[in-house]
């Protein structure tokens, strides 16, 4: 069973006649087999779509009651994938190097940070959420817990590091802190694509089952995710907090 909606960079639903490519997100439905599911690398590409300002339709799939067409489609895959004019695309990474490759000015805006260490930023922060929170033991819940702070504390201090476009070549004393909004700069790239869902994940999830919150004084990181917040880009493409919460009912582990 699915359920499927056009949309483009204006946030609005549009007829078929509207689009010039065919482009199909299938990501995963949630808990009511139609709305958006958790999913982080379906975000993902929802977002680079959305950012590119193509017309494409996101179809939601249930797992539960997976469509015959479905699997002819893409035999023994899950959500999410794509189908670009009638070509199918299933690895997230590659559909990401399509989509900057075939996408692209003037029509289409390039996506790809301008600083490398844009693409590594918080590379290690959803692992070592994943391990602490499906963690059962009490003696290695302190450890997994500094673990994943230890990875948010090195993105904080990334978010914090002025780039070098934002140094003034003749100032004098100590470097300023960044007011960057995002990864690479004032806006949202491949590499915020793919963090973005991801810790906004490890918020809601680590909150709910763990009571535990990403640190006040981490000021690059919160700065970073209201800025995400503030974009539509990202706040319509993310499943509710109930659908995470969810997901996540039986993954994260009763600390014993």
């Amino acid at each position: 069973m699915f359920s499927q909606t056009a949309w483009s960079a204006d946030g609005c639903q549009h007829s078929e006649k509207d689009k010039s490519d065919d482009v199909i997100e299938r990501q995963q439905a949630g808990s009511d087999g139609a709305s958006i599911g958790n999913c982080p690398f379906s975000q993902r590409l929802f977002m680079i779509l959305w950012l590119k300002g193509v017309v494409f339709n996101v179809t939601t799939v249930d797992l539960k009651r997976k469509p015959a067409d479905l699997q002819d489609l893409a035999p023994g895959t899950n959500p999410p994938f794509m189908t670009f004019n009638g070509e199918v695309k299933v690895d997230v990474n590659k559909i990401e190097e399509f989509l900057e490759e075939k996408l692209t000015p003037p029509r289409y805006p390039r996506l790809a940070p301008k600083h490398s260490e844009s693409n590594t930023a918080g590379i290690d922060i959803f692992s070592k959420f994943s391990a602490y929170i499906k963690n059962p033991r009490k003696d290695t819940n302190d450890a997994l817990e500094k673990a994943l702070l230890k990875s948010l504390r090195r993105l904080d201090d990334f978010l914090r590091t002025p780039l070098f476009e934002e140094i003034d070549a003749d100032a004098f004393g100590d470097l300023p802190e960044s007011s960057r909004s995002f990864l690479d700069g004032p806006d949202l790239t491949l590499a915020d694509c793919n963090l973005l869902p991801k810790l906004h994940i490890l918020k809601v999830v680590a909150k709910k089952y763990r009571g535990f919150e990403i640190p006040a004084e981490m000021t690059g990181v919160w700065r970073y995710m209201n800025c995400a917040y503030q974009r539509e880009e990202f706040t319509s493409t993310c499943p509710a907090e109930r659908e995470i919460e969810f997901a996540y009912l039986n993954v994260a582990r009763q600390i014993k």
